[in-house]
């Protein structure tokens, strides 16, 4: 697996310790992580984190004072931040049933402690794949976004008869306009979209929904 370029991992913990270790074991990996002793620090700097649309993944401890793990992931949920931002749990062997739960809603994966080295850096550069393909995902969606704003209504209407399957005569029969006008507007249309096809341009506009 290519490693993931500007990538950051969080580590909520609430033992110094395992903030220490994730610490150096992250680095000695030449991996950039930063370390909160608390759910409610880790909230404090996320907004931050979140704007600078970097790679990134959570380690995050199941048991702490406070807010607990699980309750700073449902808050995460709520805001379908976990999708950029996949989530590790870090359990000790009773937790394990609470983590795989999280896994069912939607965490990326747990390790149960003491972990295997090898094995939880694998998990988080795998998490890191994913925060990066969704981001370019929802990036590139943005873009076609972008580029749909800038038709105007009729090219919006030639788009969407095009993107029906109907050939340009029976295009113009439906709106009312002459063949060479749908010829016009439908050449706008793949330049706009930058697209050389029908069939790019469906499957450009169906990537972009999701």
């Amino acid at each position: 697996m290519q490693p993931v370029i500007d990538a950051l991992i969080f580590v909520v913990d609430d033992d110094a310790s395992v903030r220490e270790a994730f610490a150096w074991l992250l680095r000695s990996r030449g991996l950039t992580s930063e370390v909160f002793d608390s759910a409610e620090a880790f909230q404090s700097q996320l907004a931050s984190a979140v704007a600078r649309e970097r790679p990134s993944c959570l380690l995050l401890d199941v048991r702490m004072p406070g807010m607990s793990g699980l309750a700073l992931f449902d808050w995460l949920i709520e805001r379908q931040l976990h999708l950029a931002m996949p989530v590790i749990f870090l359990t000790g062997h009773a937790d394990v049933p609470t983590a795989v739960d999280a896994v069912k809603r939607g965490a990326f994966d747990f390790c149960e402690k003491p972990f295997s080295d090898n094995a939880l850096v694998d998990r988080v550069e795998q998490a890191l794949a994913q925060s990066q393909a969704f981001l370019q995902a929802r990036r590139a969606a943005a873009l076609v976004r972008q580029r749909q704003a800038e038709l105007t209504e009729r090219e919006r209407d030639v788009m969407r008869l095009v993107v029906d399957g109907l050939p340009n005569k029976l295009i113009a029969d439906r709106l009312a306009i002459s063949v060479r006008t749908v010829e016009v507007h439908r050449a706008r249309v793949f330049d706009k979209m930058e697209v050389k096809s029908a069939v790019e341009l469906a499957n450009l506009l169906r990537s972009a929904a999701g």
